[in-house]
């Protein structure tokens, strides 16, 4: 029994080392062979190319300028190697003596590590023409490597600075949201370039290869391209937009050129600043300047400029009131005051206007006529009317981070400030004043939908790879408004053509074109002040914003210009020349036959 005993367990013991040798030698092989692969195996991406942005006539407007990084081989900070690191760092500044010798010993070391056997970046980007007559030199060296690298470059310069965008060091917070971005390094921060990162930046290649104990290459053993060089074709035209910035010299505000289908010919915030400042980092001083200027450099006024639309919103707000069934034939005897409780709201004309009916309302921008019909029409219909109209909303347009402006309402009051809708407020509302708030890109797309009845997507893009943009339309207005909408059309071209219109003495375009002018204030006018201030008389950062909307040609809607001028007074005194010269301009370049 003793034996049998020894003997099954003697088995069972080789046994058990015949399945663990078996695992060893077979199972784990498959195991051990991916290790030894690892070992053997590297697998490097390649970063795409950032694909360039260019103009409706395929003038670059963001291109990559020639260039290359150099790297240093790791491990040479460690005091062993000390001497040679210097040496390295000696020549380098030797050859290219523009070069920071304090940054690029920092840049190393915070990379520099034993774990580390990859080559570390230690100057990010040197021009083609500083680097050839030393090429040769750096590429014989082992421990120095030579890398292509472009860097993003804006011809233009500020021209059209806040609709282009810039690129810039990916961060963190960009690194977490695409894993990509710490590969390329840099990705867009505002505008085109941010919206359509993920189109511009492409995809990455992948390069498999074989190499030895000291990670030396031996052997190519794949390659697969990346996917880069993707081409943005904007509506753009890069000329136009370079003669407008000079209508725009020493002022501040917006200007918009737009087909009436969406597609955006210009469109400039002001002032504009250097795009080039922020590709490798901006200096100090630069952005002390910029950031704490009063005029607002960086802010896109396009989308995110909330301004008071003063009286331009009177075409929308007067096609509402000759379409509400309770208005009918709405018409006012402007006396220049309407007392409303202890308030009195004032016309502009301190002589009033007498008997006014809708189309004299918006040639001669009468207040009184607004303020009188919008306590008959109501502050909810008025509401959401506009925002019908496509204002207190995004309008869609290809730029992030859209603002969405105010168009207030007792339910918009009582949610932000929990506090009741008065009357007056109602008034103040009717002439683009009080809480209301709209950005220069929602007054544009308004005015597109006052020239023909259809409210349009307003879009930057012509064509992202092979496939080219289409319009899109909202069919906002209802039969009865559509019918009536040839009357608002028709005021508006006697704003600008007829003597008595609040445009016509400072327009000297040649395409016959329909308007409304707005003067928005940004500071209150008390009560027992009856003759007000003239603008210019004010200080500068007390007057009012001009506004001036338009359309043309009048016969057959095909563009719409939009100029904004802060604190620059009267809409049509401020505006009217500049929106005259883009339309001349647009003659001049045939974008408009006649």
């Amino acid at each position: 029994m003793k034996i049998k005993f020894i003997l099954f367990i003697f088995i069972t013991i080789w046994l058990a080392l015949l399945v663990r040798v078996f695992l060893l030698s077979v199972e784990s092989n498959s195991y051990y062979e991916k290790l030894s692969y690892d070992n053997t195996i590297k697998i490097e991406q390649i970063a795409p190319v950032r694909g360039e942005i260019v103009d409706v006539n395929n003038k670059p407007i963001a291109i990559n300028e020639l260039g290359f990084k150099i790297q240093l081989a790791p491990h040479l900070g460690l005091k062993k190697n000390s001497q040679t690191f210097e040496s390295e760092i000696d020549i380098l500044i030797k050859l290219l003596p523009k070069l920071d010798k304090e940054k690029i010993i920092k840049n190393y070391k915070k990379v520099d590590s034993y774990y580390n056997h990859n080559f570390i970046d230690i100057v990010e980007f040197v021009s083609y023409e500083e680097i050839m007559p030393v090429y040769s030199i750096l590429n014989l060296r082992e421990n120095i490597n030579i890398v292509s690298s472009p860097k993003r470059l804006y011809p233009y310069k500020e021209v059209g600075a806040h609709i282009i965008g810039y690129v810039s060091r990916a961060n963190k917070s960009d690194i977490e949201e695409d894993k990509l971005q710490e590969l390329i390094g840099y990705t867009g921060k505002t505008g085109i370039e941010k919206n359509y990162n993920t189109y511009l930046q492409g995809l990455p290649g992948k390069r498999e290869i074989k190499v030895n104990a000291n990670n030396q290459e031996i052997e190519e053993l794949s390659n697969k391209e990346a996917q880069e060089d993707r081409k943005l074709i904007l509506n753009i035209d890069i000329e136009l937009q370079k003669y407008i910035s000079s209508l725009f010299e020493n002022k501040s505000g917006a200007v918009i050129v737009m087909g009436v289908n969406g597609a955006i010919l210009s469109a400039s915030s002001f002032p504009e600043y250097d795009l080039n400042t922020f590709v490798s980092g901006i200096s100090q001083d630069v952005w002390d300047h910029l950031s704490t200027s009063l005029e607002k450099p960086f802010t896109n006024k396009l989308i995110h400029g909330l301004y008071p639309p003063g009286s331009t919103i009177k075409t929308g707000l007067g096609l509402l009131y000759i379409t509400s069934p309770d208005m009918g034939y709405f018409s006012v005897n402007c006396t220049a005051s309407m007392p409303l409780g202890k308030r009195v709201f004032r016309c502009w004309k301190k002589d009033g206007h007498g008997h006014v009916g809708i189309n004299r309302a918006i040639r001669e921008s009468c207040d009184d006529f607004f303020y009188k019909g919008s306590i008959q029409l109501g502050i909810k219909k008025l509401s959401e009317g506009l925002i019908r109209y496509g204002l207190g909303q995004k309008t869609g347009v290809d730029l992030p981070n859209e603002f969405v402006g105010t168009v207030p309402s007792r339910e918009w009051k009582r949610k932000k400030y929990n506090m009741p809708w008065y009357i007056g407020e109602t008034v103040n509302t009717s002439i683009g004043q009080g809480d209301f708030l709209v950005t220069p890109m929602q007054m544009a797309q308004f005015t597109a939908l006052m020239a023909i009845g259809k409210l349009p997507r307003p879009y930057f893009a012509n064509k992202i790879g092979d496939a080219v943009i289409e319009p899109e339309f909202q069919d906002i207005f209802d039969e009865n408004e559509l019918k009536k909408l040839p009357i608002i059309q028709k005021a508006m071209y006697e704003v600008c053509n007829v003597p008595s219109g609040t445009a016509m003495q400072y327009l000297s375009s040649r395409v016959k074109i329909a308007g409304k002018t707005g003067t928005a204030q940004v500071v209150g006018i008390l009560q027992d002040i009856k003759n007000r201030e003239l603008e210019h008389e004010m200080e500068y950062y007390t007057r009012s914003h001009a506004w001036f909307t338009s359309y043309g040609p009048y016969s057959d809607p095909q563009y719409v210009v939009l100029a904004m001028v802060e604190h620059g007074g009267h809409g049509g005194a401020a505006a009217g020349k500049i929106v005259s010269d883009i339309y001349n301009k647009l003659l001049e370049m045939g974008y408009i036959k006649q």
